[in-house]
This record gives structure tokens, sequence and C-alpha cells, in this order.
């Protein structure tokens, strides 16, 4: 598998654009694949740079209906005319940060043909599948960071019920990409057990207070506990990501816009 990283905070090279948001081009032996369109179209420049032909990619997915994921949808839309975006059934809620700050994505999106929701499972054959793990019990805590989702002029905390997982079985190996791991990267690898993990940590408000934070050593001694690789980016927080690198080492890894990375089966 082949992971083509279109858009990350950090740019791996200069000339490559970068902002709040993921974006990854993921290429197997059978698609190829979009998964998360960064908060701006600037992941189709970086595509572009890259030599990546968004108009053939054959499946797309949205990690979850949060803008910095899914902002550039319009604008993969107008480059692709075919593909379908696989979606969770709850990406369009209302999500705040707080009660001010609206963080979904644009609801205009929601008379698109071209959007296929998903429930907590779906097969899309030849070794891919999506899940939400809605079903599944958290072992650790979930923290909410201060997301919330609105109803009917009333705030709760997000449940993150729209966060979908992409599980790429393939040469043997199970991957796993994950968009934020909101629901706790920890729950999701006790689900999961991926050989690959691919994605953000959310772990860019652990503060490292005098170089030290119990939750992230926590998160790094189980983590390490896993036979899984691990490739890092966007809310982990680079500082958190530091952190994380001395305690986990060879098994923690970074991806950065403009970053391209084979994985070998």
């Amino acid at each position: 598998m082949k992971v083509s990283v279109l858009m990350e905070n950090t740019p791996y090279q200069e000339g490559f654009a970068s902002e709040h948001g993921l974006s990854l081009y993921l290429e197997t032996k059978r698609h190829k694949i979009l998964f998360d369109t960064g908060q701006s179209g600037r992941f189709a420049d970086n595509a572009a740079l890259l030599g990546v032909d968004l108009g053939s990619v054959d499946i797309a997915i949205l990690s979850h209906g949060h803008y910095d994921h899914g902002g550039g949808i319009r604008r993969f839309l107008e480059l692709n005319s075919h593909a379908p975006v696989y979606i969770s059934e709850y990406a369009f809620g209302s999500y705040y940060h707080g009660a001010k700050r609206y963080i979904g994505i644009d609801q205009s999106l929601k008379q698109c043909s071209r959007l296929v929701t998903v429930q907590d499972y779906l097969d899309l054959g030849d070794g891919l599948k999506l899940c939400s793990c809605n079903d599944k019990p958290a072992s650790y805590a979930v923290d909410d960071a201060g997301l919330s989702q609105e109803q009917g002029g009333v705030f709760t905390p997000d449940r993150f019920l729209h966060e979908q997982y992409l599980v790429i079985q393939e040469d043997g190996k199970r991957t796993v990409v994950s968009g934020c791991s909101h629901k706790g990267i920890l729950n999701i690898m006790e689900w999961l057990h991926p050989d690959v993990l691919i994605g953000g940590f959310h772990f860019m408000k652990q503060e490292v207070a005098e170089g030290t934070n119990a939750v992230l050593d926590h998160a790094a001694a189980v983590l390490s506990g896993y036979g899984t690789e691990y490739y890092t980016c966007h809310c982990t927080g680079e500082v958190q990501y530091q952190y994380l690198k001395t305690k986990m080492g060879a098994k923690l890894h970074y991806l950065a816009s403009g970053q391209v990375m084979a994985m070998e089966g």
C-alpha cells in the first residue's frame, strides 16, 4: 500500500501547503482511496504537486463530520465525477467547539447524491471495511475535549457517533486509518487490533508541563504493548508527538503534507 499525505498541519518539504486538517491518498492493489479532504480545497493543490490524479479516485471516505476533515469535499466533487463519498449517518450533525464556534461540515452537501451514508459497519469488498464501533464498550475514558453537539438549542458533549474508521486487509496485514481517534486511540486499538495504525491521536491539548504528562505516559505504555506500527499526525500535536516518540521509539512515526510512504506487505 502507498500513502500520500495531501494535507496535514505541517509541511514535509517546501512548496506544500499545510493547514489544521487532514487528507490522505491511499493506493491499495485494487483501489485508489481519498480519506478526508482537509479544511479547504488546498489538499487538491498538494495532490497535483505529488502527481496524484484525484479524478481517478474510486472511493472517498469522510472520517467524521468536522470541517478540518470535510472542508474540501466540494472541491473533490468538482475534480472527480464518479467516486462515492462514504460518510457516517451522523456526519451532518451540528458540531461545535464549546457553544459558539461551529466546526461541522457544509450542510448544503446533504443534497449531494454522491454521498453515501454508512451505519455502524459496511463491507466495501476487496479487503476494505468501514466501522464506527459505536456498539462497542469503551474500556478507556473518552475525553470530549470541549467539543459539543447542538440539538434544539441544547448543547451536549459530543459522543462522536459520527466518527468511522477504515480497515484495510492486504498482504496479510491489517491497517486501520483514523481521522482524529476522538473515541480514544486506546479504545480503537482494543477494538480493531491493527498491524498498522494511521491517524491522529487527539492529544494536542495534553500539556507537557515540566517535561512530563501522565496521560501521554499511560498511552505510550499501552500502545507500545501492541505489535503495531503507528503513523500519526494532525491532532496528536507536535510537542505531544515528540514526547510520545521518546517513549515509543521506532514504533511511532509522523506524517506531514507532501510526504509519500510505501508500506510493504
